[in-house]
């Protein structure tokens, strides 16, 4: 017990601007490596989501085949906080050390097995079945994956510098995504896009090989965590930490107000700044693929040391200002942000939608709210119909009140809409034809671009547009950076892993995840491009009003007393 106080003693003793030890590095980039692997997937899947339906959903037509491939790529997120529960529990029982190994397991080799998995024309509708599995189980060794980091690199971390330390942790994304941009983008470059579609898609998967080689034979060499082991040799760990977690309301208050005042906000800030951005510009503003990426990539670049920057800050100031800062900021910001977006990565769309105006004369009862997650729903009234295609065609709106079937007025233009329910197949999808190419030529005469104009690289264009994006990025990094290292604190160690675990999975998996569907659906009900943001600046608020009252600063805890 000595030796224990000793150790304990001397981990609580402030480190000042020591370096870390060889030790402390070596936690971290083990810890890292899994999150690296998270984002590498996450990228990868969605960046090939289009060939994976060809090659895993082939007996169904092209639109369903996709639908079905995004759904597989939605399933891990679905799963996660199960994940969470499952392995969070046993990370808490038998240790931090061996479940962190046993979940890098199951998500690489689910990884890599999806480059070996065959397509649907050589074993058929066993392929998309087993593709499902995988992804299943990469999703719930996820939600194992990113608690036990957090917390192994808490608990390994010197009292004053657990900020500093988990925050590492958060940069991972941006490596993920530039390794998964550099191995698609080489593989494409080396064997051409014919050979990439048919097999080379395969590569970036099996590569993943070897990140798990590496993570593996460094975890195999690591140590228990101390508080662990202390906890553990004390005696004092949890034989049922769900029951403790989730059952005794002392710690179930502290997990709901740890999703609804710190991760439920800072998700949708953390999802918006990066991932809607990216949907923003393509899908809303129609920049081409490639260069919204570089767009992304750089501001990724610019952003990234603000990880580290706020994460060592929450150890002087705290953990709490900072990510209701970053909440606030990005609540009372992203209008007038996407707004500039807009401008400056479309300005021709923008001045059309100031010159003429588009409106949608419908019957209410006719129009639904278009949340479709799944992408299974059909849409089959006039007015639905009628904001589906000026929704995905990025053109703002107004409604007016109406009787009959849906009208669109662009400009002096009135086409007016049809209702598909009921018409046979072959009939609908020629009136759909019709439909929509009557609407595009009006928009073309109005004014409105098909897609944006290139803009060039390095231009003044160019760099304004990097300057929106990283300025979304480092509200990122205010909300991420320290965010680990509260969820740690918020807990006791005996139930840690598994009570930090399921809030930041229910926050990151479902209130971000759900994020780009929730604001499509926003936009194409008030058909205005940039009301998608309310979703996230009503979370944000509220996540900063709930963590202002309810939730408690945590920098000071001391996580080995704190059992």
């Amino acid at each position: 017990m000595a030796t224990n106080a000793a150790a304990t003693a001397a981990r609580l003793k402030p480190r000042g601007d020591n370096p870390m030890t060889g030790e402390e590095k070596k936690v971290i980039f083990a810890s890292s490596l899994g999150t690296v692997f998270e984002w590498y997937d996450f990228y990868l899947y969605g960046s090939l989501a289009s060939i994976i339906a060809k090659q895993f959903f082939s007996g169904l037509d092209a639109g369903s085949a996709f639908i079905f491939a995004l759904l597989a790529f939605a399933a891990g997120f679905i799963v996660r906080p199960f994940g969470a529960i499952f392995f969070g529990r046993l990370g808490d029982m038998i240790g931090r050390k061996y479940t962190f190994l046993v979940t890098i397991l199951i998500m690489g080799l689910s990884t890599f097995i999806v480059g070996c998995l065959p397509n649907y024309a050589a074993i058929g509708v066993a392929a998309p079945v087993i593709l499902i599995a995988l992804r299943l189980l990469q999703g719930l060794a996820l939600g194992g994956e990113y608690g036990g980091a957090a917390t192994y690199v808490a608990e390994h971390a010197p009292h004053d510098k657990r900020g500093a330390f988990t925050s590492w942790i958060q940069t991972t994304a941006t490596l993920g995504l530039f390794l998964s941009l550099m191995v698609i983008l080489g593989t494409r470059t080396i064997i051409g896009e014919e050979a990439f579609a048919d097999w080379g898609w395969r590569v970036p998967f099996l590569v993943s090989i070897l990140l798990l080689a590496v993570s593996v034979y460094i975890r195999l060499s690591m140590n228990e965590s101390p508080a662990f082991k202390k906890m553990k040799e004390e005696g004092k760990t949890s034989k049922a930490p769900l029951t403790e977690s989730f059952g005794q309301w002392k710690n179930l208050k502290i997990v709901i107000l740890a999703l609804v005042g710190l991760t439920a906000g800072q998700a949708v800030v953390w999802y918006t700044g990066q991932f809607y951005a990216l949907f923003f510009l393509t899908q809303s503003l129609k920049v081409d693929g490639p260069t919204a990426n570089i767009l992304i990539a750089v501001s990724l670049i610019i952003g990234t040391p603000f990880f580290i920057i706020f994460g060592t800050l929450s150890d002087k100031i705290g953990r709490k200002p900072i990510i209701m800062a970053g909440c606030l900021i990005a609540a009372l910001t992203f209008f007038p942000l996407f707004k500039m977006l807009a401008e400056a990565a479309n300005p021709e769309l923008a001045a059309a939608q100031v010159k003429n105006k588009v409106t949608v004369t419908a019957d209410p009862n006719e129009c639904s709210f278009q949340f479709n997650p799944t992408g299974t729903v059909k849409f089959t009234s006039s007015c639905d119909i009628a904001k589906q295609v000026l929704a995905s065609s990025s053109v703002s709106y107004d409604n007016i009140v109406g009787t009959g079937p849906a009208k669109i007025a662009i400009g002096d233009k009135v086409i007016e809409g049809y209702t598909s329910k009921g018409l046979p197949t072959d009939e609908a999808k020629k009136k759909d034809g019709e439909f929509k190419k009557a609407v595009s030529g009006a928009l073309k005469e109005a004014g409105y671009p098909a897609k944006a104009k290139p803009i060039t690289f390095m231009s003044g264009q160019w760099w304004t547009i990097v300057g929106i994006l990283a300025i979304l990025v480092i509200y990122v990094t205010m909300v991420y950076g320290p965010i680990a290292a509260m969820l740690v604190e918020m807990f006791p160690t005996r139930i840690r892993y598994t009570s930090m675990s399921l809030p930041y999975h229910i926050g990151n998996g479902w209130f971000g995840g759900l994020l780009p569907t929730t604001a499509f659906a926003i936009v194409a009900q008030t058909g205005n491009m940039y009301n998608g943001l309310w979703y996230p600046v009503i979370i944000a608020a509220v996540t900063f009003v709930i963590g202002m009252l309810f939730v408690k600063e945590t920098k000071d805890v001391d996580i080995y007393a704190n059992d």
